[in-house]
């Protein structure tokens, strides 16, 4: 018999930092209590464990400078919440990396759009990064990110310094306030703002599941390929490894052919109702 730990059993990480981002989500920096971070691709995401109260899926927005994951994590129910809570020192669990990753290497030498809308600008977060370290490996690389108002917006500071390194940065927000002077309207919008060679651009997109479609079918339809289009989708995923049922997807399973997925293999699915 085998010995080491059970795939469904979480592994302790503490928090080492906490940086609220708004009035409902705070990322936490969180390291191993023993041995190093497992290494991870952008768009893979954890199985992080509130003591005591539950376990929910949260994407990895970033590698921190000591080694350890950064997961931004909005308060939406009890285990969200208490993970928010968290403060520095306190212990979580945590399982993983699961899942697919974005298409870094398929989208070397074309143009790049990145799409946000929301907390989808988290997963994405480590996707702009490997492309501005990699700036010559890629060809135009656009950001595009809305959010509801402007005090919702994530990673502000990031998108400055994306600009900076060369990146064209462009975001729109639903609700202006008196001291908004950027763009108001849907992601969508921001598309005729960028320049971006359609037969040669690969495209991430990820938030709502209603700001990807018609983000994804925009880009489509001005000529972007849909193989070249990939979405982040979200479903209750429970155990990350492909036998609970609870994120089937049609015939697939995101926790484990996903959450990453070409549009060319996800738009019929996403086509039905409820599915």
């Amino acid at each position: 018999m085998t010995g080491g730990p059970h795939p469904m059993t979480p592994a302790p990480y503490r928090v080492r930092s906490r940086r609220p981002d708004r009035a409902d989500t705070v990322t936490l920096t969180l390291e191993p209590v023993r041995g190093d971070c497992p290494p991870f691709r952008p768009g893979q995401f954890t199985m992080l464990y509130a003591p005591g109260v539950g376990e929910i899926a949260v994407s990895i927005s970033g590698r921190a400078r000591s080694g350890g994951y950064t997961q931004t994590i909005r308060a939406v129910g009890a285990v969200s919440a208490a993970l928010c809570g968290k403060r520095p020192g306190d212990v979580v669990g945590l399982r993983g990396p699961y899942g697919q990753g974005w298409g870094l290497r398929a989208a070397a030498g074309l143009d790049v759009v990145v799409a946000a809308g929301g907390l989808g600008l988290a997963p994405l977060r480590p996707v702009v990064r490997a492309l501005l370290r990699d700036r010559p490996g890629y060809g135009r690389i656009s950001v595009i990110a809305g959010s509801r108002a402007p005090g919702l917006l994530l990673f502000s500071g990031d998108l400055a310094c994306w600009s900076r390194q060369g990146a064209d940065v462009r975001v729109t927000v639903d609700h202006p306030d008196h001291a908004w002077r950027g763009p108001v309207g849907l992601v969508t919008h921001l598309i005729d703002r960028i320049v971006f060679e359609p037969r040669r651009t690969y495209a991430f997109v990820c938030g709502p599941e209603a700001m990807m479609r018609k983000t994804a079918a925009e880009l489509v339809r001005r000529g972007v390929a849909p193989g070249r289009v990939e979405l982040s989708l979200e479903r209750n995923m429970k155990c990350a490894v492909a036998r609970c049922g609870h994120c089937q997807f049609g015939p697939l399973f995101v926790c484990e052919d996903g959450p990453v997925l070409r549009y060319d293999r996800a738009a019929p699915m996403l086509a039905v109702p409820e599915l």
